[in-house]
């Protein structure tokens, strides 16, 4: 049997899907199946053992036809978006059963289970969500000190980020314990480099800087092999779940109750309960961002020591 499955863009969601994607694999285990989806999410679905074949999907309406072309016929198609250019990819595909996701019908629970009650209600079975997988990882490699992953920025704006020079004090009162590892994608270059210039200044040296510097495979493994994560809501975050690592994830104008990491034995959310919160705006409307400025360094500190 072959599957099409389009991913979520984001990498937090593709990650939080993997157990709805778990569960149609147990219910059709012959199956093989083609990812589409944005290069972050296909990338994290390559090392997948039903993996098929994977695209990433195109914009144009054009390119879009060719891709079907490309395709094929398949057996059934399950969407995890909800977009206009889903709906065409699904209209245009060859495929004798069609799933698609819709945000209107599954709002209630933690993002996994949404995308495991999408998958339930299109299959009529009843499974529950099992833990995050991620295929593919290496094998931790033998250190001589525990390391500590900070991870500063987020894909979905600047009112998700807590403040670099907080992440710095952090780091500096916690590299006693740790060697320290700063996380970021290209667009939080910047962002590292301040935390960097910090640690440097504290008379820091314990520490290597990733930011920009890494596929999502060296991300995995990277973010697999740590000792423990300081983060805000973001993909690293649920990557980090996945592996049962021990995280504190500082948490602003996003609902923690959907997204925060899935179960971890070993997670502390940190927020504050404010009346604007959450707003789930991509930069404080407010111009205050108190939901952020209001967490101080000191609570984090003391959430990541009693995590070890």
């Amino acid at each position: 049997m072959k599957l099409l499955i389009e991913l979520p863009t984001w990498l937090g969601d593709c990650v939080m899907a993997t157990p709805a994607i778990e569960n149609i694999i147990h219910n059709f285990p012959e199956c093989k199946i083609i990812f589409i989806g944005s290069e972050i999410s296909i990338e994290l679905m390559k090392d997948h053992p039903k993996y098929l074949s994977s695209m990433i999907l195109e914009r144009s309406i054009l390119n879009l036809y060719s891709q079907v072309k490309q395709i094929g016929a398949v057996d059934i198609f399950f969407s995890f978006r909800s977009s206009k250019r889903t709906r065409l990819l699904s209209f245009l595909l060859n495929s004798k059963k069609k799933f698609h996701y819709k945000k209107t019908l599954f709002k209630a629970g933690h993002q996994v289970e949404r995308y495991n009650n999408f998958v339930n209600k299109s299959l009529s079975i009843n499974r529950k969500p099992k833990s995050l997988v991620i295929y593919g990882a290496n094998q931790k490699d033998e250190k001589s000190r525990p390391i500590l992953g900070i991870n500063p920025g987020a894909a979905y704006g600047s009112a998700k980020c807590w403040s670099h020079k907080k992440y710095a004090e952090v780091a500096n009162s916690l590299s006693n314990k740790f060697d320290i590892v700063i996380l970021g994608g290209n667009k939080e270059v910047d962002l590292a480099r301040e935390i960097e210039e910090n640690l440097i200044r504290n008379n820091c040296s314990n520490f290597t800087n990733y930011a920009g510097k890494t596929t999502i495979r060296d991300l995995i493994n990277l973010i697999s092999s740590i000792d423990m994560l300081i983060t805000g809501d973001s993909g690293p975050m649920h990557i980090a779940a996945a592996f049962e690592i021990p995280t504190v994830s500082i948490f602003g104008p996003t609902k923690d109750n959907q997204t925060r990491q899935w179960m971890n034995p070993k997670s502390t959310v940190i927020k504050k309960e404010l009346e604007c919160q959450p707003c789930m705006k991509r930069v404080c409307p407010l111009k205050h961002h108190n939901c952020m400025v209001k967490i101080a360094s000191r609570e984090v500190i003391e959430s990541a020591l009693g995590l070890i």
